[in-house]
């Protein structure tokens, strides 16, 4: 009887298939894992530690620092002459390109915009913190939807996440209530990891 109950259990305490392996190697990866940044193509792939390693001349290494930048300096008027079609947007120095790109999110994934380089160089100038930014694997994620004025230096792989989430959730023309709800959370995540991350 004994051997029956503890059988029936196990059918319930199988060990589950891990959702993500890495993408060179196919080791099992926790959830909290390494990524790195293919810069040509724009590809973020899953590392396990090993691969991260050896592969770093080939892919870049994302860090995984989150820094708030509350007294970033961009006025609307700065803001309106990057002509983002959007309120929210992020800003990566591409080596491929040789300049800083502007991506932003949307149902159709991150789409790039014609930056302005000399309204760029000016938010620039005004925000020496910038220069800090790693080429190709961060980016200054901005975040200016509805009263918001929010300045965030993050990995480039916080971005696509972004980018994904509303790929994901966006339905109709303004995108649903849902996928608002999801942005908002997202937001809440990366303030909290800003908090917890020294500068």
């Amino acid at each position: 009887m004994a051997h029956a109950s503890i059988a029936a259990l196990r059918k319930f305490v199988r060990s589950r298939e891990p959702e993500e392996r890495c993408d060179t190697c196919g080791m099992a990866l926790a959830a909290e894992h390494r990524h790195t940044f293919d810069p040509a193509s724009r590809r973020i792939r899953c590392a396990c530690d090993s691969c991260a390693i050896l592969y770093a001349t080939v892919y870049r290494q994302i860090p995984r620092r989150v820094i708030a930048l509350p007294n970033f300096q961009m006025s609307d008027a700065q803001w309106d002459d990057l002509m983002i079609p959007i309120s929210l947007a992020f800003f990566s120095y591409s080596t491929p390109a040789k300049k800083t790109v502007a991506l932003y999110p949307g149902p159709a994934g991150a789409a790039e915009s014609l930056l302005c380089l000399d309204a760029w160089e000016e938010i620039r100038a005004a925000n020496p913190e910038l220069d800090g930014l790693q080429p190709d694997v961060e980016a200054l994620l901005v975040n200016r939807v509805g009263t918001l004025r929010e300045y965030f230096l993050v990995p480039i792989d916080e971005c696509y996440k972004l980018v994904g989430l509303i790929r994901l959730h966006w339905r109709g023309l303004s995108g649903g209530t849902k996928v608002w709800g999801e942005i908002a959370q997202f937001f809440d995540q990366l303030r909290e990891k800003g908090n917890a991350c020294p500068v």
